[in-house]
């Protein structure tokens, strides 16, 4: 039986994070092609941590900077090692490459958090986003992990385009994988709640992620104010894990701005409002929130930001603007108007049941891995700027992270 090891920024959280939820899809992927799993991470379990083990999937504590996981992945001897996110490439990366030199080493970017870290230091400049605030230490390093990897799972085609027509990074070592999810059905979409059962506006996104939190922002200093004008009583619902005080502190029921904090349900949260908003200053990836509201039926205004390599050539399930006015024009729109309201509702199906179907996407990744597999060391071969970077993580990082061992344990 094949083996894979995936090493966890963090522990999957399916009900507080999109990341959480990709993960399990992953997981999914591999457990269809009968491999046994090792889910290993450095990071303290939260309190949304999903069981492992109801999946049948072993759970390993690991620690940076540290031989015992030197002897571990040595003993447990995987055929393929996924990173999950590249800062556990960087820690991990050379150790694998000594001690399974065999593995294929994947990296899940999630979305490239280089490029999310620069739109927020734009957004912070409050200046235009361009490629000088892309090439920010952050967006280095994780190009670095991709070229070191074979192979880096890219969920956008923005960033796939992104990292191979503006920084001419070789398309052998990327796969486009986006969110893979079940076909509706018509009997399924059918049961769901009508136009006229539904009510108020909602906004959900893990307050542990700096975007949701400004997005929620916005919402209460700009566009809320404005919505709330033109029907005065409307609510907006926000939900999302980890809620700090900073958010909480923006509730206020007067003005119908509700804090709901941790979704135990997002299905049923999602399918009792009627629209969704998600206006992102900043971001990277693909939005969760996005495909929760089209799978249950929520059409949506949102940012160019939020919309960002979610549609493809189909027509959006809502509108997209990144003005203010023309957003809460829309917005209001898609609450009154019914007929509009079904129309982008029907959209927000036909996307999920065409552009994120699950098994297309799954059968190319699938023949993509084993097609890599059994050429491997050629692929490695015509991977110069790969091998590069291998060798000089291993002369400084190896020999850091040695001396740091070596100082705690001292």
């Amino acid at each position: 039986m094949p083996k894979l090891l995936i090493i966890g920024y963090v522990w999957p959280e399916i009900k507080s994070s999109a990341a959480g939820w990709r993960m399990m899809q992953l997981i999914e992927t591999f457990q269809y092609l009968k491999y046994q799993i090792t889910f290993a991470s450095p990071c303290e379990k939260m309190e949304n941590a999903f069981d492992l083990k109801e999946l049948g999937i072993d759970s390993v504590s690991i620690e940076v900077n540290s031989s015992s996981f030197d002897h571990f992945v040595a003993a447990f001897q995987p055929h393929v090692v996924m990173f999950d996110r590249f800062m556990m490439e960087e820690q991990f990366g050379w150790r694998v490459a000594e001690n399974c030199p065999k593995a294929l080493r994947i990296l899940d970017t999630e979305d490239l958090h280089g490029l999310r870290k620069g739109r927020q230091l734009a957004f912070k400049d409050q200046k235009t986003f361009d490629r000088t605030y892309l090439m920010n230490d952050t967006f280095k390093r994780e190009l670095a992990s991709i070229y070191r990897c074979d192979l880096s799972m890219i969920i956008s085609e923005f960033e796939m385009d992104l990292l191979v027509h503006d920084l001419q990074v070789d398309k052998s070592l990327l796969a486009y994988l986006p969110f893979m999810e079940d076909r509706l059905e018509e009997d399924r979409t059918a049961e769901l709640p009508s136009f006229e059962s539904r009510q108020h506006f909602i906004t959900i996104g893990n307050f542990l992620h700096e975007p949701n939190y400004q997005a929620v922002l916005y919402l209460k200093q700009t566009i809320w104010p404005l919505i709330r004008k033109q029907l005065p009583k409307a609510e907006l619902h926000v939900y999302g894990a980890y809620p700090s005080q900073k958010v909480t502190q923006l509730y206020n029921e007067k003005e119908g701005f509700i804090i709901k904090g941790f979704a135990d349900d997002v299905n049923q949260v999602m399918q009792q409002a009627k629209v969704c908003l998600a206006p992102l200053q900043f971001g990277a990836g693909l939005k969760g929130k996005l495909i929760d509201a089209m799978k249950n039926g929520t059409p949506c205004a949102m940012s160019t930001i939020a919309a960002e390599g979610m549609f493809g050539n189909f027509e959006p399930h809502g509108f997209i603007t990144d003005d203010p006015t023309e957003f809460t024009e829309q917005a209001v729109k898609l609450y009154t108007d019914e007929l509009l309201w079904k129309n982008k509702q029907q959209n927000g199906f036909t996307i999920i049941n065409e552009r994120y179907n699950k098994e297309i996407h799954q059968r190319e990744f699938i023949n993509l891995l084993q097609k890599l597999q059994g050429n491997l060391g050629n692929h490695r071969l015509n991977n110069t700027i790969g091998q590069i970077l291998q060798h000089y993580t291993l002369q400084s990082t190896k020999y850091m992270s040695k001396w740091i061992e070596e100082k705690n344990n001292k």
